[in-house]
């Protein structure tokens, strides 16, 4: 069987293979496709999963690149990307509709944005998330580094509080993964 390089593949939790094809019960690998769109049509109900702030969105949005990642051609993830200065990048938002979290997807599309980023040119990638909680983890993964703490972020940004885990988010991590002469991005197969 061939397999075409440019496909990732990942494998679909049980409840979503039943949902498509409810005869079988195992699990098996589907193609993931990534694409990037036009802001217009990034699919703000997965952003809003990422960032409560629709307005905060908007006012990033029309100044950033977007990726949608497609599952059986049903969108499952997305990726918005801006320019910031000094030739960084910063990973503005980045979601997973709930039904395909813990799947795989998230990672791989964050590792393709990294890999668009780089082949732009850019500096390196920047993201701020959370002081703690399962993000950190995830960005960590993937080479990411803390640079710098917002103090009071979220208290100063969100009318409603953020919470995870019982915990109120206050301080913003800002990380990055740097390019240029940076040999910590080594990513493992």
């Amino acid at each position: 069987m061939q397999h075409n390089a440019a496909l990732n593949r990942t494998l679909v939790p049980r409840a979503v293979l039943q949902a498509l094809n409810p005869i079988s019960n195992s699990e098996v690998y589907i193609p993931l496709r990534i694409d990037e769109v036009p802001p217009s049509e990034a699919p703000m109900d997965l952003l809003l999963l990422a960032d409560p702030s629709e307005n905060a969105i908007k006012e990033y949005l029309n100044q950033s690149r977007c990726f949608v990642a497609y599952a059986n051609d049903m969108v499952v993830g997305s990726c918005v990307l801006k320019p910031i200065a000094g030739g960084m990048v910063e990973l503005m938002n980045i979601a997973v509709s709930p039904s395909h979290q813990q799947s795989g997807i998230g990672t791989r599309l964050l590792k393709h944005v990294i890999d668009r980023v780089k082949e732009s040119g850019a500096k390196g990638l920047e993201v701020g998330t959370g002081s703690f909680g399962y993000q950190l983890t995830f960005y960590q993964r993937q080479g990411f580094r803390v640079d710098r703490i917002d103090k009071n972020f979220f208290l100063k940004n969100y009318s409603e509080p953020i919470v995870e885990d019982g915990v109120q988010h206050k301080d913003m991590l800002r990380l990055t993964l740097e390019f240029c002469g940076d040999t910590s991005y080594q990513r493992t197969v």
